[in-house]
């Protein structure tokens, strides 16, 4: 009898202690499951986090449409557009400045000037390009095609004077602008394996390139090309022949303001 009961209570005792085991084991398992899990939640959400830093750096660098079709696996990122109008705008009395501050106050002068045209070129819908030094160049009716891509350049340089302007009022460096503008087909697309860009090529390009190069200071000069887009809504004085390489003496004319009565685009 004592012998049965002995048997007995030894089998509890070990059920008892694998009963313990399993628990124990369970509470292991458990406690490691959750730990994965943590684990590739918190993996997970670094990888949306980066994902989203890398579609913000994407979004800077390439208009939002060019972008999409990137993601998207999209290769032939070139496209050849009708008509657009290109505008180059540059700072005149740059170059002598940089000979009187010091390089800090020069570039917070460029990127002050320049984060105005920044938000300039937003609020219109206007494609920002490229600076070169202290030029800058933006687009309208690239990457997508609209019917008052001369007038929202117009009203861009325009906007652009005024801040210009402002800027000599308000401090001591006098600075002035030249900006030309041109319309007519270009063609758009991405160059560049990793440190890619958006960039505009063609005859456009080129010829709103002299507009400004050729232009005076504190004023915007037009091809007769986006005279014929704005004349309808804008104040535009003949200026006459100007000589322009590789295209002989082109009429121009002198953007000076909108016509009465009309409000500005937007």
């Amino acid at each position: 009898m004592h012998g049965s009961q002995d048997l007995l209570f030894s089998l509890l005792d070990t059920g008892v202690v694998w009963i313990v085991l399993a628990n124990v084991m369970g509470i292991f398992v458990c406690y490691e499951f959750e730990l994965f899990r943590r684990e590739k939640f918190t993996q997970r959400h670094l990888l949306e986090q980066e994902q989203e830093r890398s579609d913000l750096l994407l979004l800077n660098i390439l208009p939002s449409s060019v972008a999409e079709r990137l993601k998207a696996g999209d290769t032939d990122l070139v496209d050849g557009f009708e008509s657009a109008t290109v505008l180059f705008g540059d700072l005149v009395g740059f170059t002598g400045l940089a000979e009187r501050v010091t390089p800090h106050k020069l570039v917070d002068i460029l990127n002050g000037l320049f984060t105005k045209f920044d938000e300039i070129a937003e609020r219109q819908g206007l494609e920002k390009i490229k600076t070169i030094g202290d030029a800058y160049m933006v687009v309208s009716g690239v990457p997508i095609p609209r019917e008052d891509h001369a007038e929202v350049v117009a009203e861009m340089a325009l906007d652009m004077l005024a801040a210009v302007e402002r800027h000599r009022e308000q401090n001591e460096y006098p600075l002035d602008i030249r900006i030309g503008i041109h319309t007519g087909p270009v063609v758009a697309g991405v160059i560049g394996a990793k440190r890619f860009s958006y960039d505009v090529w063609g005859d456009t390009v080129n010829i709103a390139s002299r507009m400004q190069t050729h232009g005076i200071p504190g004023t915007i000069q037009a091809s007769e090309q986006a005279y014929a887009q704005l004349r309808d809504r804008y104040q535009l004085t003949p200026r006459g022949g100007v000589k322009v390489k590789g295209k002989g003496e082109m009429p121009t004319y002198l953007l000076t303001d909108r016509l009465p009565d009309l409000d500005p685009v937007s």
